[in-house]
């Protein structure tokens, strides 16, 4: 068990966890979509699909415990991954370049991680932390966005997803071992597309559900 714990307290031990944290939430950012387009049916069909998700009654609970236990190490991980970067070179370079194949994503990964996690607690208060006793999802959602204040900050925080997760889904799967001339280009080319279809496929939901209220 030592040399378990020594082994995810090292810098390497470290990407690995964010790396396996990252692509959990991958995988359920491709779920959490695939439900939420379900609202194009209507409300009915929307309804439906959250009545049968809560249906799953303890596996549902099972899964939000997994899911906040994951930010907890994913977030905590990268702030200190951070840290000790700014503590390995505490002085900016003299010529800033985007350099060595950085990208935007890679650039500002440690700042859209921050905004991502004030955006899931400010989610989390207006879509699960409600009552329900006396109106149902849709109208939960349909209250929500109705609002444009929330439905700009809800698009841009989309927009900061994609931007993310451009970087950190082929990342992850490098820190993994997937390095290679022949894999690094799809998987670079395949992170770019999923972060286009999180940033729209989210994206454009609320300003349906806004032209429908």
């Amino acid at each position: 068990m030592n040399w378990l714990t020594g082994t995810l307290w090292t810098s390497v031990g470290k990407k690995l966890l964010m790396a396996v944290t990252g692509l959990c939430f991958c995988i359920f950012l491709t779920l959490h979509l695939a439900g939420n387009l379900t609202l194009y049916a209507g409300k009915d069909a929307f309804d439906s699909y959250a009545a049968h998700l809560h249906a799953l009654g303890p596996l549902v609970t099972v899964f939000e415990w997994g899911l906040l236990t994951f930010a907890l190490i994913h977030v905590g991980t990268g702030l200190l991954l951070f840290y000790q970067n700014f503590r390995a070179r505490p002085s900016r370079y003299a010529v800033n370049t985007a350099g060595g194949g950085r990208t935007l994503g890679s650039r500002t990964m440690p700042y859209t991680g921050v905004i991502l996690v004030l955006f899931v607690i400010m989610h989390l208060l207006n879509f699960h932390f409600v009552d329900k006793t006396h109106t149902s999802i849709y109208q939960i959602v349909s209250s929500a966005f109705s609002k444009p204040g929330y439905v700009a900050v809800y698009m841009l925080a989309m927009v900061v997803a994609a931007v993310h997760v451009s970087h950190g889904f082929w990342s992850a799967f490098q820190t993994l071992g997937a390095n290679h001339p022949k894999y690094t280009p799809f998987l670079r080319g395949l992170s770019l597309v999923f972060s286009v279809v999180v940033g729209i496929g989210f994206g454009f939901i609320p300003i349906y559900v806004s032209l429908l209220t």
